[in-house]
């Protein structure tokens, strides 16, 4: 399957990448110069445009495409790139970021949407699950590895509070995907602080699940034997 994507930023190259390792071909588009990293995923094709200019799609052979994915950090831009991928050049999928839970209401068909995923709204779901404050709770398991998705609330004597995320020497297999903070989904970046009352979701294996439970200063961890699968 060949797949472009528009948007060559964290979220786009981590798609890229899993599309990559499933055996799909990919092209990455953006229009930033900052934003084309082709050591970060060399294995896919690369072009510098704007996905919104219907020479950058020519250019970018999107009627050969199988499923276009709008995954930019802009809701207009993902409507626009949307629209074009499925009026203009027939594309089977389309599927589109929502960066904004309030611009939900227009990803849908007549913007030739398929699929829209809303980040926040997604996240948000999942941490409700969690209830109680300083304890590791496993939200998801995914079932094609070993990997969990889990979340921390960090309570005010958390230890590391303060702490930039950079300075801390996490577990093996573990990578801290999104803080919750005041109604806000930050991606972390290495000198963003943590703070009690964080929301915390980390991607990691079940082995060492209670490693970073330990190191968050939890007063509990998931039981191995505990998990939703996805």
């Amino acid at each position: 399957m060949r797949v472009a994507i528009a948007g060559a930023g964290a979220v786009g190259r981590s798609i890229a990448k899993e599309l990559l390792d499933n055996g799909h071909e990919v092209l990455l588009i953006d229009r930033d110069p900052a934003s084309i990293k082709v050591h970060s995923v060399p294995r896919a094709e690369w072009l510098l445009s704007d996905a919104c200019e219907i020479s950058a799609l020519d250019d970018a052979g999107l009627e050969h495409c199988n499923a276009v994915i709008a995954a930019t950090g802009d809701d207009k831009v993902n409507l626009v790139v949307s629209l074009l991928a499925k009026t203009e050049y027939g594309v089977p999928r389309v599927v589109a970021r929502i960066n904004n839970p309030n611009n939900e209401w227009l990803f849908n068909e007549s913007w030739g949407i398929d699929v829209a995923v809303s980040t926040p709204r997604l996240l948000s779901a999942l941490v409700e699950e969690a209830v109680s404050v300083g304890d590791l709770v496993r939200l998801m398991t995914f079932r094609q590895s070993e990997a969990n998705l889990v979340e921390l609330t960090m309570p005010a004597d958390a230890p590391l509070a303060g702490h930039r995320v950079g300075s801390i020497e996490w577990p093996t297999d573990t990578a801290l995907v999104a803080i919750l903070r005041d109604g806000r989904v930050i991606v972390p970046s290495p000198d963003d602080p943590l703070e009690a009352g964080d929301e915390l979701l980390f991607v990691t294996s079940q082995n060492v699940e209670r490693e970073l439970a330990r190191l968050l200063g939890c007063t509990a961890a998931p039981e191995p034997s505990a998990s939703a699968s996805r």
